[in-house]
């Protein structure tokens, strides 16, 4: 490491240093579903994006050796949802590898498109997957809203130093 009149200390680029920059990043928290071959499956994201209004546009990566990525890979749909603070506990069984995330005590049903939808969510959407681009060990998935429902009640959920939190006045 080097110290540069101005600019601190500084690291060469490395996945640490990216992991440590963005822990300090306040990111939504959103949950992403498909309905794969065995089932609904599903993960945390904080990746989500709103890429154009028009036509209307949203991304979010996915790693592409997530337990996720082989259903969303071939799903024309996803769901996309906007989690509240009184939701961290779903947030935790979508981000843990291995959890039954759509067991009890989640609630969800089959919405558009065979879609999972999340139950008491601040804000859900179903969206046509229009791309899916490799970026490293990700891939960044382009879809086009079709439909949603935006009147869910609360305070967002956000993800900063590695822990879900509520947001702060």
């Amino acid at each position: 490491m080097t110290a540069t009149p101005g600019l601190g200390t500084y690291q060469l680029a490395s996945p640490e240093l990216l992991r440590s920059v963005f822990r300090r990043h306040a990111a939504g928290v959103a949950v992403i579903t498909a309905q794969g071959g065995g089932g609904p499956v599903g993960f945390t994201a904080t990746s989500l994006t709103s890429v154009s209004a028009e036509p209307p546009i949203i991304s979010f990566g996915v790693g592409s050796g997530a337990s996720s990525w082989p259903a969303i890979s071939e799903s024309d749909h996803v769901g996309v949802h906007i989690l509240g603070e009184h939701q961290r506990e779903l947030a935790a069984t979508f981000a843990r590898s291995g959890a039954d995330r759509f067991g009890a005590p989640t609630r969800w049903r089959a919405g558009p498109e065979r879609v999972p939808v999340l139950d008491d969510v601040l804000a859900w959407l179903v969206c046509r997957i229009v791309a899916r681009v490799p970026a490293g060990d990700h891939r960044i998935v382009l879809a086009e809203v079709v439909l949603g429902d935006p009147s869910g009640a609360g305070r967002p959920l956000l993800y900063h130093q590695g822990r879900f939190n509520g947001l702060r006045d």
